[in-house]
């Protein structure tokens, strides 16, 4: 989305980017910059570092990078024209719409429009006299009408056009429809209804939009379940069903659950804190989004296998977003709708009560796979306990759930104490191992971490990646760049492109800084440039030589390309096109 580039630096000027990030991380300052543990990824040793100089962040560790804007994306889980919208919010800036890409803005807008019409349009029709067994349905489930009007329930029709009738007659055009995810094209070009014969449920966003829909089949038909796709406006990810009003809960914790009903049934039953990931595992995004609300995290998955295995999966990532976790065991029921109906809200509310940490429920997850009557399942059961108390980084913790283990099986705290050491010296060499690979690659590795950014010459990208360092941090050598350089020298692609909005901006007045590539370069090419202006700049009175070598590298990969193509019939030998190319641009030193 096009915004002018005054604004975005007026924007930049006003959010300075340390007050901004210190908002999610801890800061120290070392030296010009300041330096946390990184927010995008789990780690012990802080590597994310942000200058306050170059208005710039870099994780040296996932390699995520970029300026303010880019930022708030990330850690909020926002498009572009959003973040940008937040970041006006915080400094009382107006964003100027007019200045905006209206046409996307406007698609937004009418996606955003359907999907509300859509909704109204599911509700409307379930209360149909004719769907009275689709209302029942539900009532069977135990809802409440309150409770279907809160979530807005609907029913699609089983017909291929219906909702396709009925939003067409609001105005929207098919295409928008597809645009949607209301309406499928086949291979054949035709467009008939996604959803048909289900009952529906809308998912709506923090800000209250209706964004997508999950529907459910009424009979045994598969799939039991279908889903709204990614579109303009919804992104899996990136969203929760019922965060909406979650996020107004007064109790101290969330409850993560599997399904929509789940959930809903919580909301009935007065647990007004849960919410459910959308049909896929749950993302290091949605764990990011519910920290942003709560410091602890209930998981109430369903009891068979493979819920079990999905909270063990949820566990990880729920911690690395420093999250306390606790897990629900729900005794005698699948999962939370089926007990709250067989036990009511007040035995719920006791399991919650009596939710066990994470490291307690994996203990009891180990030791149901063995059978501790029977020697060598009780020494198989001690060697994998071991190595999850090895994983567990607070030593008192560790020392509780040690001492846990040893009486399930049935040894001395001391005798195990020895395998944990041992499991824990493994553990430790395992990852000064895995610590001297990174080393060993962040020196040897020169390409950009992203493959679709490699360079075709590294040691012409390394110079180009010093040419742009320099374009963006010394003033006084950019008309030197500019006439001696154009986008056509640059080898790498990812660094013409960078090279060339620079001349464009400078051609139009503006600063050359990070505000003007955030919403031009993808996520990879913006990490790719805060990359480079995180690395140490050369000594101002050395730049300008640097300069002349870096240049130099360019020409002598070109002259070398040049030498390897074959003079056209009848054109002009390589070498001497070169040598007159570059006695122009001797001359306009």
């Amino acid at each position: 989305m096009a915004i002018d580039h005054a604004f975005l630096d007026e924007l930049t000027a006003r959010n300075d980017i340390v007050e901004v990030v210190s908002r999610y991380v801890v800061l120290k300052r070392q030296g010009a910059n300041y330096f946390g543990l990184c927010p995008f990824h789990n780690e012990k040793s802080a590597s994310f570092s942000v200058s306050p100089d170059k208005q710039i962040y870099h994780c040296f560790g996932c390699g995520a990078g970029g300026g303010v804007i880019n930022f708030v994306m990330r850690a909020e889980g926002l498009e572009f024209r959003d973040a940008v919208q937040f970041l006006a919010d915080r400094s009382g800036l107006k964003v100027p719409q007019d200045q905006m890409d209206a046409g996307a803005a406007r698609r937004r807008e009418r996606l955003l429009s359907l999907m509300k019409d859509a909704g109204r349009f599911y509700y409307d029709t379930l209360w149909q006299p004719e769907y009275a067994p689709m209302q029942q349905y539900f009532a069977r489930r135990g809802l409440t009408k309150k409770t279907m009007n809160r979530f807005g329930l609907g029913y699609a029709p089983d017909s291929f056009h219906q909702t396709m009738d009925a939003m067409q007659k609001k105005g929207y055009t098919k295409e928008e429809l597809v645009a949607a995810g209301l309406a499928v094209k086949n291979e054949k070009g035709a467009i008939y209804d996604k959803f048909r014969g289900r009952v529906m449920f809308p998912i709506i966003d923090v800000r209250g939009q209706v964004v997508a829909f999950g529907g459910r089949v009424m009979d045994d038909s598969k799939p039991k379940y279908l889903n709204s796709p990614e579109t303009m406006i919804f992104h899996k990810g990136r969203n929760l069903f019922a965060l909406n009003l979650a996020k107004k809960t007064t109790q101290d914790h969330f409850i993560l659950a599997e399904g929509y009903m789940d959930v809903i049934a919580l909301h009935q039953a007065g647990f007004d804190s849960a919410v459910a990931s959308l049909g896929t595992a749950l993302t290091e995004e949605q764990a990011r989004m519910i920290a942003r609300y709560t410091k602890k995290v209930i998981i109430s998955y369903d009891a068979d296998g493979a819920g079990q295995a999905a909270a063990q999966r949820a566990i990880d990532i729920l911690k690395r977003a420093d999250l306390q976790v606790n897990v629900l065991r729900i005794p005698g029921a699948k999962d939370p709708d089926e007990f709250i109906k067989a036990k009511g809200p007040d035995a719920f509310q006791r399991l919650i009560e009596h939710s066990e940490g994470h490291n307690a429920y994996r203990l009891d997850q180990i030791a149901d796979k063995y059978d501790l009557t029977e020697d060598d399942q009780r020494i198989a059961f001690i060697q994998d306990a071991a190595r999850m108390l090895a994983a567990i980084e607070g030593a008192v913790e560790r020392e509780v759930y040690l001492g846990r283990t040893a009486k399930m099986a049935g040894i001395t705290p001391e005798a195990l104490q020895v395998e944990v050491r041992r499991a824990l010296g493994i553990r430790r060499k395992q990852r000064s191992n895995a610590e001297h690979r990174t080393v060993r690659a962040v020196a040897q590795n020169v390409q950009p971490r992203d493959r679709m950014l490699r360079y075709p010459d590294i040691r012409s990208g390394r110079a180009e990646e010093g040419v742009l360092a320099l374009l963006f941090t010394e003033p006084s050598l950019v008309p030197v760049i500019i006439k001696r350089l154009r986008p056509a020298d640059f080898s790498a692609p990812v660094l013409a492109k960078i090279y060339t909005h620079a001349l464009e901006l400078e051609a139009q007045g503006l600063p050359v800084s990070i505000a003007g590539f955030e919403g031009y370069l993808e996520d990879g090419e913006l990490a790719l440039l805060s990359e480079i202006l995180s690395r140490p700049l050369t000594a101002l009175e050395g730049r300008q030589r640097a300069l002349d070598d870096y240049i130099e590298i360019m020409e002598e990969r070109r002259t070398q390309r040049m030498l390897e193509q074959p003079p056209c019939e009848g054109g002009e030998d390589p070498m001497i096109t070169f040598s007159k190319m570059k006695a122009e641009k001797m001359g306009g030193k």
